[in-house]
């Protein structure tokens, strides 16, 4: 072989490794498919669907990408992507899928989901996933009667639902109340207490039962129902500088921010932000509740103790003779002898048993399905955070912590996170027919 010819052959062969090289180091010859997957359940489909797919290939990267649902042997294209430069690893497209729009009709349906890589192979992973597509909303189910709730007062409601629902629960305007699920009469139903605003009135007040479906379906039903005026009162109280010395020091020291204030001042944080925090921090503690009821008959009132405050009392404070701010007093005072035995007012979970602000000592009993009592200004604390305990079970004795004035309980109920008026839970013939009756739903 001539020399000519022989270096010919080498600078050919040279060429074609590396170009071969160049192929496979570039992946150009790679047989690896691309990935697909999706980040959540997509069936069943309602009217509207957000479909989030992650498309990724790793070697060549992408180059087509693809996704149409079929129904009755008849294709609709929901995306199609040509990427047009290669070294695109990872596509996230989040597709929001109109049935409507689509001409889709109830009934089974599959979304085929297609990748493609820049290989000269083209590598293609078709993903297909079978749905089925329901568009009807579901039924909500209530009781024939006409509700009676008072202002300031626990709202209380048992219905069903035509179909599972993934969501439900109460709207009292624009506030959300979830539902909890029972089963009644060995058929699924839902509860839900809920807080009646102190200032609700039949004019500016909806109340709204909610449900969603798992395909997202929403329905709404106005629940029928009369809000009955309550009187509430209204007083003026005093600071004396007696009550601003002793009491102000104790949240100056436990505050740093306060430190340097005037009592005056401590007071109005205090007052303000303190108690905006505290009552934010008893919505968290109230987000989690036992599913089902765990309490017995009428709560407990404390025992031989005299009102001291009401619930909804609209207090305006004074100090100097001018007015320097104000509270709405959402629980009641009750009073006996000083440091006198404090008991459960009924079956429950305590899910808080510490200090906090403006209440105290203080101690939250879940008696499950949203409803919770609350006991402050203790002096001591007799039980812990995840005892179970019994109606009339001993929990701590009565005291001056916190922001009060005298040796007291000021005691609470909430549902859902907010106060409502404890005289009901007090009251066997309200528990009867706004509850126990409506459980039998």
């Amino acid at each position: 072989m001539k020399k000519s010819n022989l270096y010919l052959t080498i600078f050919l062969g040279v060429i074609l490794i590396g170009l071969l090289c160049w192929l496979y180091f570039g992946n150009y010859l790679e047989m690896e498919k691309p990935e697909i997957k999706l980040n959540r359940e997509i069936s069943p489909m309602g009217k509207q669907k957000i479909v989030e797919i992650i498309f990724s290939d790793q070697k060549s990267g992408l180059s087509n990408l693809k996704a149409e649902i079929i129904q009755d042997n008849k294709g609709r294209i929901i995306t199609e992507e040509k990427i047009s430069s290669r070294g695109i690893k990872q596509k996230i497209l989040s597709l929001t899928i109109d049935a409507a729009a689509l001409n889709l009709n109830d009934g089974s349906a599959t979304i085929n989901i297609t990748a493609r890589d820049y290989s000269l192979f083209r590598n293609q992973t078709i993903l297909s996933q079978p749905v089925i597509i329901d568009m009807k909303p579901p039924q909500i189910i209530l009781p024939g009667t006409v509700n009676y709730f008072n202002q300031g007062g626990t709202g209380f409601i048992a219905y069903r639902v035509s179909e599972p629902a993934a969501a439900t629960g109460i709207y009292i305007n624009d506030h959300f109340t979830p539902g909890h699920t029972l089963t009644q009469n060995n058929k699924p139903a839902f509860v839900a207490y809920f807080a009646v605003p102190l200032f609700a009135s039949n004019q500016n007040t909806k109340i709204i039962v909610f449900a969603r479906d798992e395909a997202g379906n929403e329905a709404k039903s106005a629940l029928p129902c009369i809000i009955q005026e309550k009187k509430f009162r209204s007083d003026k109280l005093n600071l004396s500088k007696s009550f601003l010395q002793q009491k102000m020091p104790e949240f100056q020291s436990a505050t740093p921010q306060l430190q340097g204030k005037t009592l005056v001042e401590v007071f109005g944080h205090v007052n303000s932000q303190m108690r905006e925090d505290n009552d934010k921090a008893i919505q968290v503690i109230c987000q989690k509740s036992a599913g089902k009821k765990l309490w017995e008959g009428t709560f407990l009132r404390m025992r031989n103790a005299a009102t001291m405050a009401s619930f909804g009392d609209k207090r305006a404070y004074v100090v100097d003779g001018k007015d320097f701010g104000s509270s709405i007093h959402f629980g009641v005072d009750l009073a006996s002898s000083a440091h006198a035995a404090i008991y459960a007012a009924n079956n429950g979970i305590v899910v808080f048993a510490g200090t906090l602000g403006i209440y105290g000592n203080t101690v939250i009993i879940d008696h499950g399905l949203g409803l919770f009592s609350l006991y402050a200004h203790l002096s001591l604390i007799e039980t812990t955070a995840g005892k179970n305990v019994k109606k009339e079970e001993l929990i701590g004795h009565s005291g001056t912590t916190g922001l009060a004035g005298g040796d007291h309980l000021h005691f609470g109920i909430l549902v859902d996170g907010q106060f409502v008026n404890p005289l009901e839970w007090w009251d066997p013939h309200w528990i009867e027919d706004n509850i126990n009756k409506k459980m039998r739903f």
